[in-house]
């Protein structure tokens, strides 16, 4: 081989807006990536001084100003490598109008030497980068040790003109940046998508993602390396932090020979579903200060999932749980919750809501005088519970996790200020159907969750005899018309037409509809579909459309 280079692929968790840390970060994967590794150059994924998405912290002049001088420290801290690394820019014209742009930039001997402007700019599902960005319009090739590199950034690998605009200027490589966020079955799409691109253009291409938890999003790594025949032939891990490196050579026939190290095979797509929610509270709750979780435990299958994943996520002495009985809770919940709470090695309470229901019950009879029990009785159980639970993580300083499924918030089946309170929830984007297929999968590592919470039928216990199914579908049915619905905006007609009744769509959507004010209340969650309420689905809450069954 006449030239040959060593390429490190860093896939690194960083903290939003912490860019004197980021930095840190980059420096350390560097100097390991030139001692342990001999690499010539290192690869970081987009924005990765700043971590992705920034949002509007982009507005403020103090922020560039602190990215100029952290990009500066940069530079002069590497030598003996190479780095390629995203940030944005901000550049004012003669004229004193100014741009802001999505960069990459191969830093060399103390400076940026090469730089490039993200030319396609997403603008849907959960990015809004029109709103910050201005999109470049020239590609970024460029000779490194004898062979010619084509810089890109994320979205333009999705897209038709940047790749074969690097290629038709020479690059025989591509390196491509990424902040691509996850959801389920996002891995396979992405690889499909980037190996079928480099296979048209004939060109291989270096694929480095970022990992870690950034409020909803979840980004999942899994960074590869793709010959020109759209083969993969390195593959590191997803949702880890790690540091690979790929050989590139060119051959006397001028085509480029790629040895990778690293072959992790894909998950499984439950396992892979629940990684992500690990990492997304765990990401959450450390990168946030908190010093760890409190759940309500109800012996029910979603706060035992919660409280699963809290563990996974924090290990077991950050987990606190409080069981919180009441008249209707039967004897199994509270069994069931206790024998959770000891199988993961949790501090367990059991605090009983019955006085400070009464006290309520009572204070407000005066004014309750003439009207039957309802609704609202069942709404204070909830609220003593969101109560207790928000004065002792006031207390501690644990954060409360809340466990709502994506099913109840999608029909408001929670209570405001009761069940509803908390910082973050784990499963907020995880239909009732999932919620269980990810229980029965847990177990399969460690049997945790006691067999009764996932075979006995669903109950908020609020009243007696209660079951879901007395104000629902059936979950079997309800879950995918919320999906037809809600992450697919079919039409009611067409969910009647596939063959779910007329009057469960009819009630179905009518409930998602008029509960928008509720989930606008709801703490964020990790994000695991294609439209998850939050950054996804921005609907109207106060609206005149509804839309009808035909």
């Amino acid at each position: 081989m006449s030239s040959e280079i060593k390429i490190g692929l860093a896939q690194i968790n960083v903290v939003v807006g912490a860019v004197e840390s980021n930095v840190d970060r980059i420096i350390e994967y560097a100097q390991r990536a030139r001692d342990d590794m001999q690499c010539d150059l290192l690869v970081c994924s987009e924005m990765v001084l700043t971590g992705y998405p920034p949002e509007d912290l982009l507005m403020r002049p103090g922020f560039h100003a602190l990215v100029e001088q952290q990009l500066e420290r940069l530079c002069q801290a590497v030598s003996g490598i190479d780095l390629i690394v995203g940030y944005p820019k901000k550049e004012t014209a003669a004229d004193g109008t100014s741009s802001m742009y999505n960069m990459g930039a191969l830093i060399s001997d103390a400076k940026v030497q090469q730089a490039y402007r993200k030319i396609k700019l997403p603008n849907y599902a959960v990015f809004d980068e029109k709103r910050y960005f201005d999109a470049g319009d020239s590609a970024c090739v460029f000779d490194y040790k004898g062979i010619q590199l084509g810089l890109t950034v994320c979205e333009d690998i999705w897209h038709h003109g940047p790749i074969e605009m690097a290629v038709q200027e020479g690059a025989e490589l591509i390196i491509n940046i990424n902040g691509s966020p996850y959801h389920a079955n996002k891995i396979k799409e992405r690889r499909g998508v980037v190996c079928e691109r480099a296979k048209k253009v004939n060109t291989p291409v270096v694929y480095v993602n970022q990992v870690g938890g950034q409020d909803e999003l979840v980004f999942d790594g899994a960074s590869f390396v793709c010959d020109g025949n759209g083969a993969v032939v390195h593959q590191m891990v997803s949702f880890d932090e790690a540091l690979s490196a790929v050989t590139v050579g060119k051959q006397s026939d001028a085509s480029l020979a790629l040895t990778g190290s690293e072959n992790v095979p894909e998950f499984e797509p439950l396992q892979s579903i629940y990684n992500a929610l690990v990492l997304g509270v765990r990401d959450y709750v450390r990168k946030n200060g908190f010093s760890g979780v409190v759940i309500g435990l109800s012996g029910g299958i979603d706060s035992a999932l919660t409280t699963t994943i809290a563990v996974d996520a924090l290990g077991a002495d950050n987990v606190d749980v409080i069981m919180m009985p009441f008249k209707y809770t039967s004897d199994i919940s509270k069994e069931d919750a206790y024998l959770e709470a000891k199988a993961l090695g949790i501090k367990y309470h059991v605090i009983s809501i019955e006085p400070m229901y009464d006290a309520f019950v009572q204070q407000l009879a005066p004014v309750f005088e003439g009207y039957e029990q309802d609704v609202t009785e069942e709404n204070i159980q909830a609220r003593c519970r969101g109560l207790t639970l928000m004065a002792y993580s006031n207390k501690t300083g644990r954060m409360v996790l809340t466990t709502g499924n994506k099913s109840e918030m999608s029909v408001g089946y929670a209570t405001l200020y009761g069940d509803m309170v908390g910082g973050y929830n784990a499963i907020k984007d995880v239909p009732k159907v999932l919620v269980y297929e990810l229980a029965k999968y847990r177990n399969t590592i460690s049997p945790v969750i006691p067999e009764r919470v996932i075979t006995r039928e669903p109950s908020a216990e609020l009243r007696p005899d209660q079951i879901d199914s007395d104000s629902l579908p059936e979950y079997e049915v309800l879950d995918p018309i919320l999906e037809l619905y809600v992450e697919q905006d079919c039409p009611p007609s067409e969910i009647v037409a596939k063959g779910y009744p007329a009057d469960d769509v009819s009630k179905v959507i009518r409930l998602v509809d008029r509960n928008e004010y509720k989930r606008r209340q709801a703490a964020p969650g990790v994000r695991i579909t294609k439209k998850a309420f939050g950054r996804d689905r921005r609907y109207p809450i106060t609206s005149g459309y509804r839309p009808k069954v035909d």
